[in-house]
């Protein structure tokens, strides 16, 4: 008589037990994890929700240099900066008064085709030629009025870095 082959038989354990290795995560594990979460949530969360007012003037000084960096374009094809009176809707519209914008890109010059007004809801102010340089572009800040201190403050395109 002849013996059944137990190889076959150990191959088939060695596998199983390869497989029973598999640990997962242990409940205290993941209670650990979850208090760590619910820590720096509470901790980080506040910090980055409670200034909406700076993110404010963040957002007022990307959108200005947004316009200076079209405003550069629109020189380089037109030989000149919009006017005063043109003001920054000439990036987006054709300027029908003052100079002729002859190489006027199609589409304009802005992605959105239109001006945004400020964070806080106010036209920004444009001068060209400008006061401190070929052009100024000013967000009055929080209280839409020149001047002002911390959040009222101005932002202007001059002071930008």
């Amino acid at each position: 008589m002849q013996k059944p082959n137990m190889q076959k038989h150990d191959t088939h354990k060695k596998k199983f037990k390869i497989h029973s290795d598999n640990k997962g995560f242990t409940l205290i594990e993941l209670m650990v994890v979850i208090v760590i979460l619910s820590v720096l949530a509470v901790w980080v969360a506040p910090k980055i929700m409670g200034r909406p007012d700076q993110a404010k003037q963040v957002k007022a000084r990307v959108d200005i240099m947004g316009y200076e960096t079209a405003l550069k374009l629109y020189k380089l094809d037109n030989g000149m900066y919009p006017t005063t009176e043109q003001g920054l809707d000439a990036l987006v519209t054709k300027p029908d008064t003052g100079k002729s914008a002859k190489n006027w890109r199609s589409g304009g010059y802005i992605d959105k085709g239109k001006i945004a007004k400020d964070s806080w809801g106010n036209e920004f102010v444009y001068l060209s030629p400008g006061v401190h340089d070929d052009f100024d572009i000013t967000s009055y800040g929080a209280d839409g009025e020149p001047g002002g201190e911390e959040y009222d403050r101005d932002i202007n395109n001059w002071e930008i870095e």
